[in-house]
């Protein structure tokens, strides 16, 4: 067993080449092999969100406060709460960030592939965010 305390690592910025606006990144954790499993604590301020990216045995988001928005490449954009569960499956071209008004944090996990658990693309633009 292994228990990291609460405060024990410090909290990062999210990279400017990954996200747009003012995010920060928490307690990750990453298994140890043979274990895939990674994952992280993310704080999204309004407005703030992910570029479009990909997971190659895709990701799932537990939403722990605020009020944020998710979408898939071609699909609707959907709200997200406080309970909610978002699953992205393996490939899926997606995006999730905080509303405009209202800050968004996720427990977000995911498992990596040859040392892999991302591929990043191109940012939201402000045109497609408002579209939202």
């Amino acid at each position: 067993m292994e228990i990291k305390k609460s405060g024990s690592q410090p909290s990062s910025k999210g990279p400017s080449d990954w996200f747009t606006g003012t995010v920060r990144i928490d307690s990750p954790f990453k298994g140890t092999e043979p274990a895939r499993v990674s994952g992280a604590i993310v704080t999204f301020e309004p407005g703030a969100r992910t570029a479009w990216h990909t997971h190659p045995l895709g990701q799932t988001l537990i939403i722990t406060s605020g009020c944020g928005w998710a979408q898939r490449w071609g699909g609707p954009v959907q709200e997200i709460h406080p309970g909610d569960v978002v699953w992205f499956p393996p490939g899926e071209k997606h995006w999730h960030g905080a509303s405009p008004a209202t800050a968004m944090t996720h427990v977000a996990i995911q498992e990596n592939l040859d040392g892999k658990v991302v591929d990043w693309m191109e940012k939201v633009s402000d045109d497609q965010y408002r579209k939202s």
